[in-house]
């Protein structure tokens, strides 16, 4: 078997806590609500039965604020009503949404952001929210959906803000925060079970982001390797690798990156037996985890380095997504694979023209330094290969600034060398938001990192610059091997705000790939 002696971690995961989620919970559309109340309307308007109630009993206030502000039920509009009278709410509001006759499951994880944005706690610590359609029919796996994107928008980092509230007559400020949200459907408990596998993935997805979002020097590749351990908790099987197990293991490339930093490198394997011996061989997904990029001596620019931080936003998206498969008992085989380091200038670092050996015992002419997480990538993806038999092998990587120049950051870029694998993954990507954009391979393309000293060299130059760093990992994936490259470097961090989403490290792949898994390849 290949493995190694599993290098003692400090536990210092204690110092990255997965942020705090606000409590969602589901209630009977007759219970009782206070606080600030949200209700639908179509678009006409057409209230929804709650609202239809509340009108009533308000003696016709909704209605004849619709009216006063010209408001049609259309999507992304709502009319806000604070101290409505003749109702015992603190604030009421009515939420466009257009025609939900219409709606796919990302729009309603959408709205659930949209609605989430409207909610800061001010008027009450309580938020109940009325979700249904005119005609009172939302199945509840889409009432589900709709909380999970109330979880996804609330998610923040904070963590090195140092001022502390402000008093004010009413109190600390903090009193008044969002503190829980009461989701009211026609089956709350149907709701309920639909939520847990979401609200699994919530916590996948945060763990995903917290570590994005961690300063470099709080979190460098051991640090990085203690969080992941702690997954042990939820019953991941946790193995960490030491520089000398690297060593005889004979990863080369991955070792010649790290080497210019004092912090070791490690590679950490997470496995999740979720279906025992019956499920057969697991899926393999493999993430870059660069825990700050420099370039190394082909040092990058010095406006916009501070981004380098989330070069490991590949590795998050694994570990999150092992988090999500462990929480919600996923029926399957998986293992998740996360090369760490630090890729720093220093008398020690690789140089442009070094040549080194990679695990596979393939030679690579180092062209430029900052091409270094394929490095990374060549030695996991072909020790995964060798231990793990997988039958899908899928990696993540903030690989290259050329695909954001190609895709922009609404699309990952999509490589693979099998039609059902990619199809499979543009379908998951579709479902959740989360979108893929199959770009080419080929032969010709392939010669584009041909090298005259070596088997190959680690950049193909100029044109092409993400396809060049595909072909480059293709050369690492045995015959036969369905596999999938995955470039997030525009969709994983920097992010653009979303309904979903307004943090700097998105957690992008982490409700991809678990919609992949469920669709094809748990256990039913």
């Amino acid at each position: 078997m290949l493995t190694g002696p599993v290098w003692p971690v400090a536990k210092t995961a204690k110092e990255l806590p997965v942020s705090d989620q606000i409590a969602v919970s589901f209630a009977a559309k007759n219970a009782p609500a206070e606080g600030v109340v949200l209700v639908f309307a179509e678009e006409g308007p057409k209230l929804t039965p709650s609202a239809k109630d509340l009108d009533k009993k308000a003696k016709g206030l909704l209605v004849r604020a619709a009216n006063i502000t010209a408001f049609r039920g259309k999507k992304d509009s709502s009319v806000d009503l604070l101290a409505p009278q003749g109702l015992k709410f603190a604030r009421l509001v009515l939420v466009g949404t257009g025609k939900t006759s219409a709606y796919s499951a990302e729009d309603w994880l959408n709205l659930g952001g949209s609605v989430r944005g409207m909610l800061t706690g001010r008027e009450a610590p309580a938020a109940h929210i009325f979700v249904e359609s005119a005609d009172g029919k939302i199945a509840p796996a889409d009432v589900a959906r709709f909380a999970l994107g109330t979880v996804l928008r609330g998610y923040t980092f904070q963590k090195y803000k140092s001022k502390k509230p402000k008093k004010n007559g009413a109190g600390d400020t903090n009193d008044r925060a969002l503190k829980r949200i009461v989701i009211h459907c026609a089956d709350p408990k149907a709701a309920q079970r639909a939520f847990a596998a979401d609200n699994a993935i919530a916590s996948g997805v945060t763990l995903a982001r917290d570590l994005v979002n961690e300063p470099a020097n709080v979190l460098g590749p051991a640090e990085f390797a203690a969080r992941a351990r702690a997954l042990t908790k939820s019953g991941v099987l946790v193995e960490v690798l030491s520089e000398n197990a690297l060593k005889k293991l004979g990863m080369g490339a991955l070792l010649a990156v790290g080497q210019g930093s004092d912090r070791p490198s490690h590679v950490v394997v997470m496995q999740w037996k979720g279906a025992g011996a019956r499920g057969g061989d697991p899926i393999v997904i493999v993430g870059k985890g660069v825990t700050f990029d420099t370039g190394g001596i082909s040092l990058k620019p010095a406006a916009g380095m501070e981004d380098m931080k989330g070069d490991m936003a590949g590795a998050a998206c694994v570990v999150g997504l092992m988090q999500a498969l462990a929480q919600r008992k996923a029926k399957v085989n998986a293992v998740g694979i996360v090369g760490l380091v630090e890729n720093m200038p220093s008398g020690s670092a690789q140089r442009p023209g070094d040549v080194v050996k990679a695990m596979s015992g393939q030679t690579i002419e180092v062209l430029n330094t900052d091409a270094e997480g394929r490095m990374v990538l060549a030695d996991c993806l072909w020790y995964a290969q060798q231990r793990f038999k997988p039958k899908a092998l899928i990696n993540l990587a903030t690989l290259t600034g050329a695909v954001m120049v190609a895709l922009g950051k609404e699309h990952a870029g999509l490589f693979s060398n099998n039609e059902q694998l990619t199809d499979w993954l543009i379908a998951a990507g579709k479902e959740t938001g989360e979108k893929l954009w199959r770009l080419p391979l080929g032969p010709k393309y392939d010669k584009m990192i041909d090298s005259k000293v070596a088997d190959m060299k680690n950049t193909g130059g100029k044109w092409g610059g993400s396809i060049s760093a595909a072909q480059f990992l293709q050369r690492f994936i045995k015959n036969g091997m369905p596999w999938a490259h995955l470039d997030i470097a525009g969709t994983a961090m920097s992010s653009v705000d979303s309904e979903i989403n307004r943090s700097w490290g998105s957690g992008f792949g982490v409700r991809l790939l678990d919609r992949l898994i469920v669709d094809h390849y748990e256990k039913r």
